[in-house]
């Protein structure tokens, strides 16, 4: 079992590595196996990518990212950073932008709509961080699948998990209800975890993902 020292350190080299971070103003503390990430950074993609970083490192049980987003110069409007949100959709999603409709109020984003997959959710997610301007973003797409039945959906979901490496398949028990799916069990880090509800939001049809799993490094 690692150290929260052996995983701090672990994070602080890994947010070096990062280009896509400035970890100048970045402070790391570890307990238990849980990282808090403080300070401040120049963009919401930042804060993103800095969590996305901790949360891959081995022996990670969970991160809180309470970074903050301080914006050098003059940001950008609500009603600029309103067009380019509509703009980057339309380029980068263009069958579900119809079905979109990010909200701005101070820099601060807020999705709202309906697609059909999880994927999707994300990738409308990570574009609204990269948008200059933006401070924060909630995601409250819903995610509205096509029907499918439950015992296709579980034993794809089975089929998954025996694929992947990262996946400890026998430690996680699945359940499905229609379209939501229940995890539970075990995993060894959040890495982990984060791999397997990827997988099981994978599978067609499922709208809702409730995550059980513990981690135990």
């Amino acid at each position: 079992m690692r150290t929260d020292e052996e995983i701090r350190r672990d994070v602080v080299a890994e947010l070096k590595w990062v280009p896509e971070v400035n970890e100048t103003d970045i402070a790391v503390n570890v307990y238990g196996g849980v990282v808090t990430l403080t300070g401040f950074v120049g963009s919401s993609f930042q804060k993103y990518r800095a969590e996305r970083a901790a949360r891959r490192l081995r022996g990670v049980a969970a991160v809180a990212n309470d970074i903050q987003v301080r914006w050098v110069g003059t940001r950008p409007t609500d009603p600029e950073i309103a067009r380019a949100t509509v703009a980057v959709l339309q380029t980068e999603m263009p069958s579900a932008a119809s079905q979109l409709r990010p909200m701005i109020h101070e820099g601060r984003v807020t999705l709202l709509g309906e697609v059909e997959w999880q994927y999707q959710r994300e990738l409308a997610e990570r574009l609204m961080h990269a948008i200059p301007g933006v401070v924060s973003v909630r995601n409250s797409i819903r995610i509205r699948p096509k029907a499918v039945p439950e015992r296709n959906i579980k034993e794809q979901i089975e089929a998954a998990f025996r694929r992947l490496a990262t996946v400890d398949a026998e430690r996680i028990a699945i359940e499905a209800k229609g379209p939501e799916v229940t995890l539970r069990g075990e995993v060894r880090s959040c890495a982990e975890r984060d791999a397997a509800v990827t997988a099981a939001w994978s599978a067609p049809g499922v709208s809702e993902v409730n995550n059980q799993l513990i981690v135990r490094p």
